[in-house]
């Protein structure tokens, strides 16, 4: 089963496009090939549900992190080494030394430089399986998770039928050996050179991601069963934010509700969005914004933060709202096991009706034991009126005031807070006085 994010989740987080400011894709996309990147997409458009496949992967970004390794090739040679191994040749050894002749024939005819490439494109190939040899040597070890790819990879290789790729010193190589040669890597071996690419374009994601790990300071999480149900971590904070501060997180069923407040600006929507992108890059195995975060697996991760007006469709704000809430309970009346997080449930409405609405389905999800659930309002009421449900765990970002203005720590404190500073900060910003002037 894959897991489940919608667009809106993905937008909400700001998880995915390699070009979107701070972006969560863009954290990581370091990567210098072209299959590297394509590997990278594929990770982060599938999270993976299986807690073995979580960890080894984490493993293994762990691994290449340990051994600091430094990714050998310079992109535009090993692009042409992969353009060359990519193409096409001839089945038969002579039809391919015809081609072969025949382009470098209109190379000195017709100036022609289909032969000149092709050489070109040979050299390359086997400068990138000597440094790939070098780079093999480095990766080796007992304690490998990547065992079972080197073992495969270091195979090819070791096949006596490229010995020559071993003895080459840069030299050009003769007509005769690049007919030769060229029949033998994109005809007699091209699977194994498909696998040797592969290898590198995984290399490629596992060097690149571990440094940013390593640059970051980010950490691993422990993926476990979803039969356990835990979403803890003793630090967590968002890992787009330079002077991001960390806050501890602890759900399991028997606590499966974060019910936060706070004021405007106090970081709720902050801690949720790390909670969130936590939870996602975990399923992915990849580092973590986090500090001891250990996790159950879930089928899904599903957000309600940004949500907007849709003229299109002829909705308000509040339908919208009211449209996401929907959605999420089907997917946990379905039998789900997600996380769902809300930030201010209900906004576009009055707030009697915010009330009645944001108590009314926060105890009605609270019933779902093997979902976790954060959700964020202004209503402090609404936790008050919560506070005899047993797994709901409170929790609210504090105000500190500095005289009339007000400081946010963005720590998270146990309770319900009874800060309410909006109008002071209307007063703060002169707006009633300019009005007043006119």
């Amino acid at each position: 089963m894959s897991f489940v994010a919608d667009k809106q989740t993905t937008d909400d987080l700001n998880l995915l496009g390699k070009y979107k400011p701070n972006s969560i894709y863009g954290l990581f996309s370091k990567v210098r090939t072209p299959g590297g990147e394509r590997l990278l997409d594929a990770m982060f458009q599938q999270p993976l549900t299986d807690p073995v496949a979580i960890n080894r992967r984490s493993s293994l970004f762990r691994y290449f992190q340990e051994k600091e390794l430094v990714f050998p090739f310079q992109p535009a040679a090993f692009r042409l080494a992969e353009e060359y191994l990519s193409g096409g040749v001839a089945p038969g050894l002579v039809r391919s030394g015809f081609s072969v002749m025949r382009k470098k024939a209109m190379g000195i005819f017709l100036r022609d430089e289909q032969f000149m490439v092709l050489s070109a494109g040979m050299q390359a190939a086997i400068e990138m399986l000597r440094q790939l040899s070098g780079l093999i040597a480095l990766i080796d070890g007992e304690k490998n998770p990547w065992k079972q790819e080197l073992e495969s990879v270091s195979l090819v290789l070791a096949d006596t039928r490229l010995e020559w790729v071993r003895q080459h010193e840069g030299e050009p190589v003769t007509t005769l050996q690049l007919i030769r040669y060229d029949h033998l890597l994109r005809h007699t071996l091209r699977q194994e050179m498909q696998l040797v690419l592969n290898a590198v374009y995984e290399i490629d994601v596992y060097i690149a991601v571990s440094a940013t790990a390593q640059e970051s300071k980010l950490d691993y999480a422990m993926a476990f069963p979803h039969t356990r149900s835990v979403l803890q971590a003793d630090a967590l904070w968002h890992p787009a934010l330079d002077k991001a501060v960390a806050n501890p997180v602890h759900l399991n069923s028997a606590g499966n509700v974060l019910f936060l407040t706070g004021a405007n600006m106090a970081g709720k929507s902050t801690f949720m969005k790390s909670l969130g992108i936590a939870v996602y890059l975990a399923h992915m195995g990849f580092p973590v914004a986090a500090r001891g975060m250990q996790f159950s697996v879930r089928d899904g991760l599903y957000s309600s933060i940004n949500v907007s007006d849709n003229l299109n469709m002829g909705y308000s704000h509040f339908y919208a709202e009211v449209l996401r809430v929907k959605k999420a309970a089907e997917e946990v009346s379905s039998g789900r096991n997600m996380v769902v997080i809300f930030d201010e449930l209900f906004k576009g409405t009055n707030v009697k009706d915010a009330y009645d609405a944001t108590l009314s389905v926060t105890a009605s999800f609270s019933r779902y034991h093997n979902c976790i659930f954060v959700i964020s309002t202004h209503i402090i009421e609404v936790g008050e009126a919560l506070a005899s449900y047993h797994n709901l765990q409170f929790a609210y970002m504090p105000t500190v005031m500095s005289g009339n203005i007000p400081v946010y720590p963005y720590t998270l404190k146990q309770g319900i807070t009874s800060d309410r500073h909006g109008m002071m900060i209307v007063m703060n910003e002169g707006i009633l006085e300019m009005i007043k002037g006119n």
